[in-house]
């Protein structure tokens, strides 16, 4: 955590507002539904949730709801949230140190992957970083039983990403910008994989140990050789995000 918890806390508030306006111009968004959190300073285990009812690209900091990890708001402002998103989130939360932001969709292209038998296929190389770091979780219905809390952070594990069969995707990251690329690339995954199979072409796999290295290129690059040579791109991606959408949907700061 940095020095100055309430400049940290808003900084938090400002990138998970920008976090839902880029989910929404990326497409995948449900409407109202699902939800992005980010944990804030303190020992509390304090989240920011949307508020129940805001479409995605009309977020701004300050809406944001400050929950206590039993999904109490924090002061005298109690907007409606989403009970699932209590549920899972709230749950991640508790369980699991590193997963400081959690984004949950219900996309068409990560449904689809969602119901299907085998998952996610390493067929492309966008898929690879994600080999061997996927969990599932079977179908419960909708979240709405906090018993399937204890299930739902059993089957995520230490994982980054994870496959909620015949529902959606979620993944959890160190920042939201971490949280959000990982989101963008298992979304752009399934899509890819989609695609592959709508040929009707048998699918052309890579060796395990050829996925293997991909995937610790992906998460666990060598140095490389000269400083200005550059492996790990997310802070820069980050930033490039945030420049489009001050060009194409500003305001998410205020």
């Amino acid at each position: 955590m940095g020095d100055d918890p309430m400049a940290e806390h808003r900084s938090l508030r400002e990138d998970l507002a920008a976090c839902y306006r880029l989910l929404a111009h990326f497409r995948m968004t449900d409407l109202i539904h699902t939800h992005c959190t980010v944990r804030v300073p303190g020992p509390e285990r304090r989240y920011l949730i949307n508020p129940y009812g805001m479409m995605w690209d009309e977020i701004t900091a300050s809406d944001l709801v400050l929950l206590e990890a039993d999904g109490t708001p924090v002061g005298s402002r109690t907007p409606p949230i989403n009970l699932a998103g209590f549920v899972i989130h709230g749950a991640v939360h508790e369980a699991r140190d590193d997963a400081h932001c959690i984004i949950h969709t219900h996309t068409l292209a990560g449904c689809a992957v969602a119901a299907q038998r085998d998952g996610l296929l390493p067929v492309n190389q966008i898929s690879l970083e994600f080999y061997g770091r996927i969990a599932y979780h079977a179908y419960e219905g909708i979240s709405y039983d906090l018993d399937e809390r204890q299930r739902l952070v059993h089957d995520l594990g230490d994982k980054p990403v994870m496959i909620m069969r015949n529902h959606g995707l979620l993944t959890v990251g160190a920042t939201v910008a971490q949280a959000f690329l990982r989101m963008f690339y298992l979304e752009k995954a399934c899509e890819i994989q989609l695609a592959a199979q709508s040929t009707g072409q048998p699918l052309s796999l890579p060796p395990e140990d050829i996925c293997r290295k991909a995937e610790r290129q992906f998460n666990a690059p060598p140095p490389p050789p000269e400083p200005h040579l550059v492996n790990e791109p997310n802070d820069l991606a980050w930033t490039a995000l945030l420049r489009m959408l001050e060009r194409v949907n500003p305001g998410w700061r205020r």
